[in-house]
């Protein structure tokens, strides 16, 4: 019979649903050493945040046939090391999705009613009314910054409450907007014109001080914040300075940069601060909920069922994974690469296996592909299972084609990606050892590996440009590793792709636009 060690506190329900098919051993608070010591008589590993699952204890998981995470964020597993095992990793993506926005939307309430130090003061012996006039949300402009699942509900229950919605989501076709009663318009628009944000984007890079000194300035007087989503979106230090000096009316963060909150400025504020220590997921049908998700799919994988959310590999048999793995780390490479050259909102996406690779299975390589085109929009919450569902969700069309014809490589795959910014495309192939290679850019021949930080450009082929580029970004301390320049015909357009040591300085890129020459460049990191 397998066997399940559950190293996390775990709702019963879904310890009920593992017994049906497994012995069930409950460990709780153990080392990280105690646990390489013993996951190797285990089949299966459900955790919540509280155990980090490292690669040594993967590598010590000898038996190991799935992890499950009882919750959304799987930053506690190494995915990496376990994918390359062979281990299933799954999460529960929707299981606390209702809890999440329904305390977004106490949050938005009790800032407008202020309703913690009103409890407080009445509980101190006072009946002090004058100093708790609040502010009606019926007819005021919401706007939501993230239309995925949670941010969906949010927009549904505060429209049913008579407000205006307003909602920012680059990722977002416009019918789905309209769907939920929402007019999509840009960050800046929304900041301005709302007098509630609310949050619900993962941290990224690009999000990280999303919210900061310089668009808390863009917003009303009056105007109230909302965070839920992860800690770093908002800048908390220049928050606290918004709100003293009353640029805006009020703020409610349920997540914060370093947890638990230690010393901070927002614990100094008064009626128009409110803090609550990570509770979005705790509610009690959402620990039952992803308890019970995360059971049923671990049940299913130790019946040699697939996972319905998993977050590295797919349902597959052994030798079809085996067989279509590389490939399908080549649809995801260029998928997210394609995704960042189109900018904004995609609304198609061309799918074309080429050559070879036409005699395929093409499924996997598509969703693998919309994985990649995704991942900047949601990073841990698409997955090979839910990536067509999410691209159907935001209005993204797919058109799979093949052609055995082409023959520039053995195979070779091309995305096109359609948007409210224009078109782009980029080809790729593997080579013989199985290293990925770009081929194609925009039309432009081109044979580069994928690096983790990219420089493209658009430019008129004349003599001087690649010795400009090479002077601007020395004089920016940045290293490049490799360039090249693909062209189709001789003083005509070009492009330059330069593989670069590290992320480029703020700035930078506009100066490089401004080089004669230059029609446009864009920045990709992998």
């Amino acid at each position: 019979m397998s066997k399940v060690l559950v190293s996390d506190p775990i709702d019963q329900t879904g310890i009920d649903i593992l017994s049906q098919v497994a012995t069930v051993d409950v460990k709780i608070g153990l080392q990280p050493e105690e646990l390489v010591q013993i996951i190797g008589e285990y089949d299966a590993l459900m955790i919540r945040s509280g155990t980090r699952v490292t690669e040594e204890i993967i590598a010590a998981g000898t038996n190991l046939k799935i992890i499950g995470r009882a919750g959304v964020g799987v930053d506690n597993v190494n995915v990496p090391a376990a994918t390359r095992q062979g281990i299933v990793v799954v999460n529960s993506p929707q299981g606390n999705t209702i809890a999440a926005a329904e305390h977004a939307l106490a949050m938005m309430l009790s800032l407008s009613r202020y309703i913690p130090d009103a409890n407080a003061s009445v509980k101190s012996g006072n009946w002090d009314r004058k100093s708790y006039v609040g502010a009606e949300i019926y007819k005021k402009t919401i706007g939501v910054v993230g239309l995925g699942k949670i941010g969906s509900h949010v927009a549904k229950v505060a429209k049913a409450m008579g407000m205006k919605l307003l909602a920012y989501d680059p990722f977002l076709s416009n019918e789905r907007a309209e769907q939920l009663g929402c007019q999509l318009v840009d960050l800046d628009l929304l900041l301005q014109q709302s007098d509630y944000i609310t949050l619900h984007i993962p941290k990224t890079p690009e999000s990280t001080h999303l919210i900061n000194a310089e668009r808390l300035a863009k917003m009303k007087p009056n105007a109230r914040i909302i965070n839920c989503a992860r800690g770093g979106i908002v800048d908390e230090s220049a928050l606290a300075d918004a709100l003293k000096s009353g640029k805006i009316a009020g703020a409610a963060l349920d997540v914060f940069e370093s947890e638990p909150l230690e010393e901070s400025p927002l614990k100094s504020l008064g009626k128009e601060m409110i803090l609550t220590p990570h509770l979005g997921a705790s509610t009690t049908e959402a620990q039952v909920n992803v308890a019970i998700d995360v059971a049923e799919q671990i049940r299913d994988v130790l019946l040699g069922l697939p996972a319905r959310s998993a977050v590295n590999i797919p349902g597959l048999s052994p030798d079809i994974l085996e067989e279509l793995k590389p490939y399908m780390q080549l649809a995801e490479t260029l998928g997210n690469l394609v995704g960042q050259l189109a900018g904004g909102r995609v609304e198609v996406l061309n799918v074309r296996l080429q050559g070879e690779l036409a005699t395929n299975r093409s499924q996997p390589l598509v969703i693998a592909s919309l994985k990649g085109l995704l991942f900047q929009a949601l990073r841990e919450r698409v997955n090979y299972v839910n990536a067509s569902i999410e691209a159907k969700e935001r209005g993204i069309r797919v058109i799979e084609t093949k052609d055995e014809a082409v023959k520039d490589y053995a195979g070779s795959l091309h995305l096109e990606a359609t948007g409210n910014l224009g078109t782009h495309s980029v080809t790729g192939a593997l080579l013989g050892d199985g290293e990925i290679r770009v081929t194609n850019i925009d039309g432009f021949p081109i044979n580069v590996p994928p690096n983790q930080y990219m420089l493209f450009t658009v430019h008129r082929d004349m003599p001087g440009i690649i010795g400009k580029i090479g002077s601007l970004l020395g004089s920016f301390n940045v290293n490049i590793a490799s360039m090249q320049v693909g062209r189709k015909i001789v003083r005509g357009d070009a492009v330059m792709v330069l593989s670069i040591d590290d992320p480029l300085p703020e700035g930078i890129l506009s100066e490089i636009t401004k080089v004669q020459g230059i029609r446009d460049a864009y920045t990709v990191t992998l």
